[in-house]
């Protein structure tokens, strides 16, 4: 049995600890606020780019020859390239593991292609470098505070391998924020853009050929897609890692009030071992 003075230790410990993680709780708390206002900020921008791509898509649907547009041409996928978005920390509860079984599950699915890796995030780049697959760049520290810039260069390699044919098809796998208790794991495909279909088509007047307007806006629309997933994949990493230390924080109060418990056992038990021997040896006198 251990001594009292190992079991006051013990709590001495597990309330520094109970201490570090209700700090960390409350400092994903107050990033998740700013973390969150971002990605909602950035969600009415994606749908209106959605609709006024598939405005144009619509108007565009008479042109046969892709050609001047390579980002809209689909290709058997041989070789696919695969962005994957994790958090650079841990401490994050399930948010990396369910993020890798969820692009173990693609993996095996498309087992007979060739994959290649663009990690974001050091948590992405240490699971797949351990297991040997061919990272083809490294994003770290980039997306505690995601910049648009950022994102874009990521886009536009991106769009760089697709147009000259070395990849053919591009997907991203992310968190993205659904509420505190619960992420939504996406894998989405980037390249060939697929057109979102709208509702009711607005017969617009464009200034420009419409060609011309999707030359420019599909690789926009590439670019924010990006962005956006980044700013999603960091709401729930801080939601995840404040529900993670929130539970930490209660499951250190319990083990507290077990080990107190504990200790006024062995310290009863002490007492009255030496009421005992006192009492023991006045009888013997």
């Amino acid at each position: 049995m251990p001594s009292l003075i190992d079991i006051r230790r013990r709590i001495r410990s597990v309330k520094n600890t109970q201490q570090i993680t209700k700090a960390m709780k409350m400092v994903s708390a107050a990033k998740l606020r700013r973390a969150q206002d971002r990605a909602i900020a950035s969600r009415p921008y994606g749908k209106m780019m959605e609709r006024v791509l598939s405005d144009i898509a619509a108007a565009a649907s008479s042109i046969e020859d892709t050609t001047e547009l390579p980002l809209l041409e689909t290709r058997e996928e041989k070789r696919i390239q695969l962005i994957v978005i994790s958090s650079d920390r841990g401490l994050a509860g399930a948010f990396n593991s369910n993020l890798f079984r969820m692009v173990q599950r693609f993996l095996e699915e498309h087992r007979g292609a060739d994959i290649r890796v663009e990690a974001i995030g050091r948590k992405a780049r240490d699971y797949f470098r351990k297991r040997n697959f061919n990272i083809t760049g490294e994003h770290i520290h980039i997306i505690e505070k995601p910049s648009y810039t950022q994102a874009a260069g990521i886009a536009d390699k991106m769009i760089d391998l697709y147009r000259k044919s070395e990849v053919d098809a591009v997907y991203i796998a992310v968190n993205e924020f659904k509420n505190v208790m619960s992420p939504n794991l996406v894998m989405r495909k980037l390249l060939p853009v697929t057109v979102p279909e709208g509702g009711e088509q607005i017969d617009f007047i464009y200034e420009q050929p419409i060609e011309e307007m999707l030359r420019v806006l599909l690789p926009r629309y590439v670019e924010m897609e990006i962005y956006r997933s980044m700013l999603e994949s960091n709401s729930a990493e801080q939601a995840a890692r404040m529900t993670a230390m929130d539970t930490a924080t209660s499951n250190a109060g319990d083990v507290i009030q077990s080990l107190t418990l504990k200790m006024n056992r062995v310290r009863q038990a002490s007492i009255t071992r030496e009421i005992i021997e006192i009492v023991s040896g006045t009888a013997a006198l």
